[in-house]
């Protein structure tokens, strides 16, 4: 299981769409690819364009984003007490925080963002 970072969606989703193939491809492969409802809130908020939205949507319907219920911020929490710098970093380590507790890995773009936080699995392709 996959847990998606909003710079893999916003890549695969926007622009020139660099991630689109790779994401095909996890599809392809059978992966169970999820977004957390931070993630969700990431992405929303940026300047997105209804086609962009669509496929969003399409992918990774709103209805099944992953919420951030209390053990994940339990789990979040212990994670900004342990990481050296946790300030400005509280979305990712909430994020990094609903992956853990799915056991999932996480995909992202940002890996030096989220190498210190302990337990947390990160997807390469």
């Amino acid at each position: 299981m996959i847990h998606l970072d909003t710079s893999v969606l916003v890549d695969a989703l926007t622009g020139p769409r660099r991630s689109a193939s790779a994401l095909r491809a996890a599809i392809a492969d059978g992966e169970r690819i999820l977004l957390s409802a931070l993630v969700l809130y990431e992405w929303q908020r940026g300047p997105r364009h209804a086609a962009e939205l669509a496929a969003q949507e399409e992918l990774f319907p709103s209805s099944a984003a992953v919420t951030f219920a209390a053990a994940a911020a339990q789990l979040a929490s212990a994670l900004s007490r342990s990481v050296k710098r946790p300030r400005g970093r509280e979305i990712d380590l909430a994020i990094a925080a609903c992956a853990i507790i799915d056991d999932a890995m996480l995909w992202t773009l940002n890996a030096v963002d989220f190498s210190d936080v302990p337990g947390l699995r990160l997807f390469g392709r």
